[in-house]
């Protein structure tokens, strides 16, 4: 299984992350994002984010989860490449996920892209022989 693809796209970047579990779907789709902008092999671990959301629905979880990303890089000077996320299923679905990275160092940190915002432009969550979530960045 190859854990995410990039699609043609006109002028933002379009993915599909797939997994076995929607877990894993939501950490190919963090790697993917993540990916579009930096090469993951530079940022090494030395701090961890927690995060927490909750969403009445999986494709609506999936939005918040990419877009906290999002928001921790900015907020946070951070760049990420470990996605560890923790499903439950109760009234809703509850995301609890660990994050790893290290604070922007733009001397080894090259960016190709800087993904202003998540979109909900052909966004969508489907499972069929595995989980799949399509998302188009706004670059």
């Amino acid at each position: 299984m190859k854990p995410f693809e990039y699609l043609e796209h006109t002028a933002d970047i379009k993915f599909r992350a797939y997994g076995q579990t929607p877990e894993q779907m939501l950490e190919n789709a963090a790697i993917a994002l993540f990916g579009s902008m930096t090469d993951l092999s530079k940022v090494q671990v030395k701090e961890t984010w927690k995060t927490e959301l909750k969403s009445p629905d999986l494709e609506q979880l999936a939005y918040s989860w990419l877009s906290e990303i999002v928001f921790l890089f900015e907020t946070e000077s951070a760049v990420f490449s470990t996605f560890k996320v923790n499903l439950r299923q109760k009234d809703g679905w509850m995301l609890e996920a660990e994050i790893g990275g290290e604070r922007l160092d733009l001397k080894r940190h090259a960016f190709d892209n800087e993904v202003k915002a998540v979109t909900l432009h052909e966004f969508q969550v489907k499972k069929n022989d595995m989980w799949c979530v399509q998302v188009v960045l706004d670059v």
